[in-house]
């Protein structure tokens, strides 16, 4: 990580490669108890936010990643009603779950608040339905709130987290993967980010397996572009109990609110792995 002539630089080892983005000013700067939170203004791509000197954000092309975490899950299942989003202290997540009128109440832990005041400062249209009264915004541990769910009481769980470094390690493992199925009911459904299928397919097949291990028997990986972070290419994998992940695509087509990037055509799309992810992920 370096900022040289009003460029801010964050190099990505595990992949070798790196992103930058020119700033015009260093906003705002927080020392939580768990981590470092800076927002910049850049030149092009809105505000930006960095944990620990890792991108997390931009005001131009978050859509993408909220979105995709989101909808596609939510349309998988027959009707999900009590949402759980462990992280996603953004909001930008939250915002996403409660577009859908199916849904009665989204709980949203994030271990971290100052995440979560900074986005209302500095990403307030990603804070928009905070006062929704669906939405339930708890600062605690990930972790321990999934263990400490009742069983069979969710209908999808939502792992809206950073890499799986610092606050983060311990929800890429059997046991957090166990909690989770145990909150979840018979036809629910876990969907996690799982960094890039292009660079880090490795770690997609560890956290499958680290699933399977936990009870879930099947899986799909769905990729998407993402600007902001390593290669520029993401993405979530869901976990279910049941079999197969099809989607409610009527409902999908018919939805009555406005996305960015996700469609129902795009999510028939990308149900298709490319040949390279679906033989590495087949092995």
């Amino acid at each position: 990580m370096s900022t040289q002539d009003n460029w801010y630089i964050e190099r990505f080892e595990p992949t070798g490669s790196a992103i930058g983005y020119r700033v015009e000013a260093k906003l705002d700067e927080v020392q939580s108890p768990f981590q470092k939170i800076e927002i910049y203004r850049t030149t092009d791509w809105g505000n930006l936010m960095l944990i620990d000197g890792a991108v997390m954000l931009t005001s131009r092309d978050n859509f993408l990643y909220h979105e995709m975490i989101s909808h596609p899950v939510l349309f998988t299942h027959a009707a999900p009603k009590r949402v759980v989003i462990i992280g996603g202290g953004d909001c930008g997540t939250l915002r996403e779950v409660l577009k859908h009128p199916g849904v009665e109440s989204a709980t949203q832990c994030d271990i971290d608040e100052q995440v979560t005041r900074m986005a209302e400062k500095h990403f307030p249209e990603l804070c928009d339905s905070n006062d929704d009264p669906r939405a339930e915004l708890l600062f605690d541990d990930g972790v321990a709130y999934m263990a400490n769910c009742p069983a069979g009481s969710v209908d999808v769980v939502i792992v809206d987290s950073t890499d799986p470094v610092g606050p983060a390690e311990g929800l890429f493992n059997k046991d957090f993967y166990a909690s989770c199925f145990r909150a979840l009911k018979d036809d629910g459904i876990l969907v996690q980010q799982s960094e890039s299928p292009l660079a880090q397919l490795e770690l997609i097949k560890a956290m499958r397996a680290e699933m399977g291990k936990a009870g879930f028997s099947t899986f799909k990986t769905l990729p998407f572009p993402q600007p902001c972070y390593p290669t520029g290419w993401w993405s979530v994998t869901l976990a279910r109990k049941g079999q197969g992940f099809d989607f409610r695509e009527g409902d999908a087509q018919a939805k009555a609110f406005e996305t960015r990037y996700y469609t129902a055509h795009l999510h028939q799309g990308v149900l298709v792995a490319p040949p390279f992810v679906a033989q590495a992920l087949a092995e």
